[in-house]
């Protein structure tokens, strides 16, 4: 048996690759909206978009950035070979960025009135990374 075999028979985790620009522009006080120009496929600009919007009261405009980051998660996540389903793990930095955009989508979606989005997304959350839906919620 390999040590790292899947005895539950489900699909292996997804890593997304390192991109450490964007985290690191964010992390040295680059506003989000520039970051996200210059790297428009990162979730983790669009996430903080969103969360900065959302603390703003802004919250159309939180879940047109959240939809975005988390759209862009997904084609990224595709690429890393995710299926559709099985766990995207929080403890894995580059994943974090389209973890927060779900949840983002999921809070903003819940502040809309829009239930039954937020309760797909929640799922997706929970079903993706239980630490992530208990850190982020």
């Amino acid at each position: 048996m390999a040590i790292h075999e899947n005895l539950l028979g489900g699909p292996p985790p997804t890593h997304l690759p390192d991109d450490p620009e964007p985290r690191e522009l964010l992390a040295s006080g680059t506003a989000p909206a520039d970051v996200a120009a210059k790297y428009p496929t990162s979730s983790l600009a669009w996430a903080q978009l969103a969360d900065d919007a959302f603390e703003a009261g802004r919250t159309v405009e939180s879940y047109a950035y959240a939809r975005t980051g988390y759209h862009r998660g997904l084609d990224s996540l595709r690429r890393a070979g995710w299926k559709g389903h099985g766990p995207v793990p929080f403890e894995h930095e580059p994943n974090r960025g389209f973890l927060r955009a779900l949840h983002a989508l999921a809070r903003a979606a819940q502040a809309i009135g829009e239930e039954a989005e937020y309760e797909r997304c929640a799922t997706f959350l929970r079903d993706s990374s239980p630490t992530a839906a208990d850190i982020l919620t």
